[in-house]
């Protein structure tokens, strides 16, 4: 039996997808309360006879917080995925995330360990790994530094990580994946989907940074992957190319009809921004669109390198620039809207 955290969201949605394709018995954590309907539309996307496979998911209602909860889920389960994390940059969302994602993540290691699990795949993130000062591309190697410039959700993955290293020391057959920005179809208000969103109501602004991305299918591929060739106690950057961030949405744009960005914000005007934003939401109680680690984050540029994934495995990624058509077909016609 296959145990999946975080099956609610993107990664999980497309994971169980997968695996119940392969006829694989699965069984899934959900919170009390959990909404479906992001796992329901990504098993209807693919394929017209998809949305039945939903049927061959057993979730089991527990948290990541409850230990006893994980104890009992675990149960008949041989092989663990880790998909679940709290991602945000609010400033509010601080001290909840830090807490949900370290501890959460340290609850299923002892759970797995206690239970004898025999295999354990987690997602950790580019985030977790160090930044460089240099314009190297950050790879396995690069040593983490504590430093201004980790998000609180980098500090909160880099603590979740280190619970799984610790399983390893323990004994636990656990292999780890740092995915760049998971690009895919999904909930088009939230996480890297929202991007689309954005640029389809107009996104004159763009900044100067670069980034690592990945489509969600070839995160999902390189997991199950892994896991088959048992590649324990090692870690591997996930990302197929190097993007600016200028490049990224003009690209969203022409896939969509829409005009390209073209006014640059400058750092200075990033920090203005940021400042902005949160008093308006002070105003108007509601979180604020700009947060200063999102604007600080937008003008560096970071690349990552995968050439441990490739070279040992011989996987291929899918282009950037594919992945985007694929999900912007999604989007136009969800919103029944005819392509360029």
């Amino acid at each position: 039996m296959i145990f999946v955290s975080g099956g609610t969201g993107m990664v999980g949605s497309h994971l169980l997808l997968s695996l119940c394709k392969k006829q694989q018995p699965v069984v899934a954590l959900n919170r009390p309360g959990a909404d479906f309907s992001l796992v329901r539309k990504v098993f209807s996307l693919y394929g017209k006879d998809d949305a039945a496979l939903f049927e061959r998911i057993k979730w089991v209602e527990g948290d990541l917080m409850d230990y006893f909860s994980l104890e009992t889920a675990l149960d008949q389960v041989d092989e663990i995925y880790h998909c679940a994390a709290l991602v945000s940059f609010q400033p509010g969302d601080k001290l909840t995330m830090l807490r949900y994602n370290v501890e959460g993540t340290a609850n299923l290691v002892n759970a797995a360990l206690a239970k004898g699990i025999k295999k354990f795949c987690h997602i950790s993130s580019i985030a977790a790994i160090g930044r460089t000062d240099n314009t190297a591309p950050i790879d396995e190697q690069t040593q983490w530094k504590s430093s201004g410039r980790n998000s609180t959700y980098a500090i909160s993955k880099y603590g979740a990580e280190r619970e799984v290293w610790r399983g390893i020391a323990e004994g636990l057959p656990a292999v780890i994946i740092s995915p760049s920005i998971i690009l895919g179809p999904g909930n088009w208000n939230k996480g890297s989907a929202e991007l689309i969103t954005l640029v389809w109501k107009g996104l004159p602004y763009y900044t100067t940074g670069v980034n690592g991305y990945v489509d969600v299918r070839d995160v999902v591929a390189v997991m199950e992957l892994l896991m088959e060739k048992e590649y324990f106690g090692e870690r591997y950057i996930v990302s197929s190319e190097n993007i600016s961030y200028q490049q990224f949405f003009t690209w969203i744009a022409e896939l969509l009809g829409k005009k390209p960005p073209s006014i640059n914000v400058s750092p200075f005007m990033g920090e203005i921004a940021w400042r902005l934003f949160a008093v308006q939401g002070l105003f108007k109680r509601k979180k604020p669109a700009i947060t200063r680690e999102t604007a600080r984050t937008s003008n560096r540029a970071y690349a990552y390198s995968s050439k441990k994934l490739t070279d040992t495995t011989g996987f291929r990624f899918m282009p950037v620039k594919q992945s985007l058509t694929d999900i912007c077909t999604f989007f136009l016609e969800e919103k029944k809207q005819p392509k360029p």
